[in-house]
């Protein structure tokens, strides 16, 4: 029997969560559903669930402090949901490691589309367990673990950031643009997503792995076309 992904909804709008339980629902997804922070965390701990999709405004506790804690115990990929429009609030999810960001209101075809993109990625790295190590210079990539190491000392990484620099080295010297990075790493058919997205996590990577982010050994930027990888 194919899995059934199930989508953990923190959103202390009750009409809004609904509209996204049954939409999810219709797609075949189990869907579980939390009303404030403090209980969305402790679900997101408990229920196993494969996504979670975060409202910011919350009450008890809001979005950015969920995410924060979430992430000191989780990989699962976390898109936020709000009416804040800022570029500051979308840089400063991505900042706290959240996979992606929709601003309300979405179209729910966008919104179903980008859950199934993190998921698909998500999948692929849990199901990629291939041995290998890729060195470069003081850099170990190990994919099998998915944990990488800069002078034998682990660096922290997101899902989404692993992903990146993962794709990024298996294709040494190959020049991608951020469209083609959203498509092959956010996994945006048809690009749905923010291209500042890719800026911010490769300013992201550079500060774990690069001995000076603005001089970067391994990730560099091609001026007016995208980013590549090479030591």
């Amino acid at each position: 029997m194919e899995k059934r992904f199930k989508i953990l909804i923190i959103e202390d709008e009750k009409t809004i969560a609904d509209i996204l339980e049954f939409n999810l629902n219709k797609e075949g997804f189990d869907t579980l559903i939390s009303y404030d922070g403090e209980d969305g965390f402790d679900k997101a701990i408990d229920s196993g669930c494969d996504l979670i999709l975060l409202d910011v405004m919350l009450p008890k506790l809001d979005g950015w402090e969920v995410l924060r804690r979430v992430r000191q115990k989780l990989t699962t990929p976390v898109i936020m949901l709000t009416a804040r429009e800022e570029e500051m609030d979308k840089i400063t999810g991505l900042e706290l490691g959240a996979d992606d960001y929709i601003t309300k209101p979405f179209s729910m075809k966008e919104l179903i589309a980008r859950v199934r993109a993190n998921l698909r990625r998500s999948s692929f790295m849990k199901a990629d367990s291939n041995e290998g190590m890729l060195t470069f210079r003081n850099l170990r990539i190990d994919k099998s673990h998915f944990t990488v190491f800069k002078n034998n000392e682990q660096v922290e990484l997101s899902n989404k950031e692993f992903a990146l620099l993962l794709f990024l080295a298996e294709h040494l010297g190959k020049v991608y643009s951020r469209e083609q990075l959203m498509e092959q790493v956010w996994g945006y058919e048809g690009f749905y997503g923010d291209l500042r997205a890719v800026d911010v996590m490769v300013r992201r990577i550079r500060e774990k792995i690069e001995r000076d982010s603005s001089d970067p050994d391994f990730i560099k930027t091609k001026r007016g076309v995208g980013y590549y990888f090479d030591f």
